[in-house]
């Protein structure tokens, strides 16, 4: 009872025993005003409560909380998540660095049993798997062998730490993706550890970790520094956040689906602007949203730029757990739990937000997103304009509509896809016609013709855990694609197809609902149980559409049911990307183009030449209800998570190594250990101004981190690919930046080196920069080699939303190591900018209305930093001093965004694990 401060702990009676919790209910009854507050507010102060010591969290961190006022504060606040959650592109880097610890520790001639996970973590392989093969009964097995073949010795890593160390279990390749597995799964609501219960919470190394907040846990993304921390015993820490209550009422309308309603939520949301704000749910809507239409909502919160969008518990969280055969006991604990704490939704709350937005949903209309933006949402009516308009503003095309074609290409007995990658045969022709600027290529296979041009679908993938896990969404595509096989039509034949379920779960039912040989007959074939295109492993295109897109700077699409299309991630050939529902990419894999009214105009023709309209294709709601109630049971779940942490043979036949320090092979050019850490100095160096620094990038608003970490292929002539070919790897074994994530030589190669990446330093787009020193311009790595040479500290010029997307910690991690001190941009996104302190990188925000063009900025300057060596405090506006080559100063302050003094303790150590070492290092 000791740490008990306020003497709330109370007995919670439940069918499996007694438990204790502490009570916000008697907070209640104490004077404080806990049922005004937000919920997700209520779980940080339950938090803080029971994790008080007086040290890490502290008297004035709940005071703090319980005095949040709807304004919140610029007061800091720390969270100790329950557990943590990775995936293996992040938690590969993450178990590096615990590793690379135990090294150090190991040579100091100290106990290195220390350095271990002391909170539960879950490692789910889902992030390796790639489209190579697809179209196919074999595609699946293929993918998977592949797989293996390219990441034997990651998984054989992964493998070893779930051996040496406690706490951490990893879910092998081929059985789901994280989110979608934590949601139906992992995720308790409620945790019992050593005969006490609290909320559920945790934070996992990928950006959509908010999923399960549709199931009311909270949980947010990080980058794999901050979880590192967090699995070491480090609290989290961030700026008490505002809560904006998003008001739901009415019910989503026959014809649309949850998918345009979180693309509409998602623009909503993001003209209000919610970047590090909370968002919780309220309303009579609720009523009618199932857990996995709340979870599609959860999942995109980073694409609105909320750290949550947060569902309280009620009778749907119960009934979803009930399906997804969670135990009796465990729903009796979750109801319980929360009904005594204050932590269940009744509908009468009356709760004071900081501001609130509201959304009827029976207004929302069938939309997508795109083409490079989640955010950009398009009504489906308006596809067709909208596409023209984008041809004509981002390429200087004029549009002109292709005709009309009756192929029957893809036809039972017809043709047969070409595999992607391979060689284009003899038997091929393509030919390019030009009509007032809009491009058409005739491809020609044997006796076979189509035609393809701008506006043309290459890429058709039902993807991602957002959409995957709603089976509503994915009977669905399922009954769509049932309909078209009945009406005998089919895709058009330069669409690559995908399937890539989030859990085996989902197989299951499309098979009991006798669907998934419907979606087959359309091509889409499950590929595997991973992230796939909506992370950019896409794979290759078949070889007549890469080489007709090659030679003739086609402006093709993809139509995905993921969260991310930002430029390149999708595949580098691809140029325009949307987001929709599974539904719609069956419909648009048939269509074969995004220049369509895909409202009134046919889809395709039958055999007869008859038309075929969306209106002939879409399920309506009954029946798409029907078969889920005939189909989803609880053991559909139950059967395929029995198995969960065993994998296949292959995974069974790895062999791990048996030493608990890592043995590392220096000839390994997947598995590094992290260069961080040796010969750490027991004390900090004292922090100093940064003086005359250059501009390594000068970069405009919205630079996500697609743009800055390494992701997806690279090519031989790119710094990673002369790197790897001279460690003797050949161009064929690149694999991706993501498998190569626990190297840092070749991910330090591969920052900023995304080829739609604009630098205005460079002529050319891609990873390139001017060597200012002598105005040469070469690769982003190589100037800053140079610089290192030089002994010249670096700085990036940014505008808006910097480092916007996936909670990559190669974005920080790339950035230290390229010898960049300093970012000074107009606006951070969350995640980012933590990990920049967390890699010791000073992140500066341009004051209110000023940014480099309207002070005069070229990047060209030398730049001094003064305030950083006397008495820096967080927040504190630092001097800056930009000299022009021609002599002319340019004198303004700027915000260092230290935003709390546990943040400025991480930067003066030079990152948070230094920070945690040297703590681990005294107690010895």
């Amino acid at each position: 009872m000791q740490n008990d401060i306020y003497q709330i702990k109370r007995l919670l009676q439940t069918n499996d025993g007694d438990f204790t919790y502490y009570s916000l209910a008697e907070m209640e009854n104490q004077g404080f005003n806990i049922k005004k507050m937000p919920f997700s507010i209520r779980i940080l102060l339950e938090n803080v409560l029971r994790n008080f010591d007086d040290f890490a969290i502290t008297k004035e961190n709940i005071a703090t909380l319980l005095n949040w006022r709807p304004e919140a504060s610029d007061k800091d606040i720390p969270f100790k998540p329950a557990r943590v959650l990775m995936q293996d592109f992040t938690g590969v880097p993450a178990v590096v660095d615990i590793a690379s610890l135990r090294a150090e520790v190991a040579r100091r001639g100290k106990n290195f049993d220390g350095i271990n996970p002391l909170i539960p973590v879950d490692l789910v392989i889902d992030h390796s798997v790639q489209v190579d093969y697809f179209g196919t009964e074999y595609s699946y097995q293929k993918n998977i062998d592949e797989e293996y073949k390219r990441n034997n010795e990651r998984y054989e890593f992964l493998k070893w730490a779930q051996e040496s160390f406690t706490n951490f279990n990893v879910v092998p390749p081929g059985m789901g993706i994280c989110h979608q597995v934590n949601l139906e799964y992992l995720s308790k609501g409620v945790i019992e550890r050593n005969g006490e219960v609290f909320p559920d919470t945790l934070v996992g190394t990928d950006s959509h970790t908010p999923m399960v907040n549709g199931i009311g846990v909270i949980a947010w993304g990080v980058g794999g520094i901050e979880a590192e921390a967090a699995i070491l015993g480090q609290p989290i820490y961030f700026i008490m956040p505002e809560v904006i209550g998003l008001k739901l009422t009415g019910k989503i309308p026959l014809g649309s689906t949850s998918t345009d309603m979180v693309l509409t939520i998602a623009e909503l949301l993001r003209k209000y602007g919610v970047v590090g704000k909370f968002v919780e749910v309220y309303g009579s809507g609720l009523d009618n949203l199932s857990v996995p239409d709340r979870a599609t909502i959860g999942n995109m919160s980073p694409e609105f730029g909320c750290t949550v969008t947060f569902f309280p518990t009620d009778e749907k969280t119960l009934e979803y757990m009930r399906l997804s055969n969670r135990s009796e006991k465990q729903i009796d604990l979750v109801e319980k739990y929360c009904k005594a704490n204050l932590l269940w939704r009744t509908g009468d709350e009356a709760i004071t937000y900081t501001d609130v937005l509201e959304l009827d949903l029976s207004t929302i209309e069938p939309t997508i997103a795109g083409p490079k933006r989640p955010q950009d949402k398009i009504l489906l009516k308006n596809l067709e304009p909208a596409f023209v308009d984008l041809l004509d503003k981002n390429f200087g095309r004029k549009y002109t509509k292709p005709a009309k074609q009756l192929t029957h290409w893809f036809a039972e007995g017809g043709s047969q896809p070409l595999s992607a990658g391979a060689p284009v045969p003899d038997d091929i022709s393509i030919d390019e016609k030009i009509e007032n600027g809009s491009k058409s290529v005739a491809v020609t296979i044997g006796s076979e013709q189509f035609t393809l041009s701008d506006g043309a679908v290459a890429i058709a993938a039902i993807t991602s855990c957002t959409n995957t896990s709603n089976p509503f969404l994915m009977i669905g595509a399922g009954l769509i694609a049932q309909k078209a096989r009945e009406s005998g039509i089919n895709i058009k034949p330069w669409v690559k197809t995908s399937l890539a379920p989030g859990s085996k779960v989902v197989t299951e039912y499309l098979i009991k609902a006798d669907l998934l040989k419907d979606l087959e007959a359309l091509k889409f074939h499950v590929v595997g149980y991973g992230c796939t295109s909506c992370i950019g492993n896409s794979g290759p295109l078949p070889p007549h559409v890469a080489k007709a897109v090659e030679d003739h700077n086609l402006v093709l699409a993809s139509v995905l049911s993921g969260n991310r299309n930002f430029e390149a991630r999708i595949h580098p050939q691809i140029k325009m990307n949307f987001l929709m529902s599974p539904m719609l990419v069956v419909i648009f894999a048939i269509a074969g183009r995004v220049d369509i009214d895909i409202i009134n105009e046919p889809l395709s023709y039958d055999s007869n030449l008859l038309p075929v309209y969306l209106k002939d294709l879409w399920p309506t709601n009954d029946q798409i209800n029907k078969v889920l109630s005939d189909v989803l049971t609880p053991k559909q779940f139950a059967d395929c998570y029995s198995t969960i942490f065993e994998g296949n043979e292959i995974w069974k036949q790895l062999q791990a190594p048996v030493e608990k320090n890592y043995q590392w092979n220096h000839d390994s050019t997947y598995i590094k250990e992290a260069p961080f850490f040796k010969d750490l100095p027991e004390q900090p160096n004292a922090l100093q101004d940064i003086v005359d620094a250059r501009t390594l990038l000068v970069l405009g608003d919205s630079i996500t981190t697609d743009h800055i970490s390494p992701a997806g292929s690279f090519k031989e002539n790119s710094a990673a690919g002369k790197y790897l070919l001279s460690r003797g790897v050949e161009k064929n074994d690149f694999n991706s930046y993501g498998s190569r994530r626990g190297h840092d030589e070749v991910m330090v190669r591969g920052t900023f080196a995304n080829v739609r990446l604009k630098n205005a330093l460079a002529d050319q787009e891609g990873g390139f920069t001017k060597y200012l020193l002598t105005g040469e311009e070469m690769s982003i790595y190589e100037a800053s080699a140079k610089y290192k040479e030089a002994e010249t500290p670096l700085i990036i010029l940014a505008g808006k939303e910097y480092g916007s997307g996936s909670s990559r910690d190669w974005a920080a991690k790339g950035t230290f190591l390229l010898g960049i001190k300093a970012v000074l941009t107009e606006s951070y996104e969350r995640i980012h900018r933590s990990n920049l302190v967390g890699m010791g990188v000073l992140p500066l925000q341009y004051k209110d209305q000023e940014n480099a063009a309207s002070l005069g900025l070229t990047g060209r300057e030398f730049f001094t930093i003064e305030g950083i060596a006397n008495d820096i405090k967080p927040l504190k506006e630092l001097s800056i001093k930009a000299v022009k080559e021609n002599g002319e100063i340019i004198n303004f302050n700027a915000i260092a965004r230290l935003d709390s003094k546990i943040e400025i303790e991480y930067y003066r150590n030079n990152g948070i694990l230094q920070y945690v070492l040297r703590q681990f290092l005294q107690k010895l």
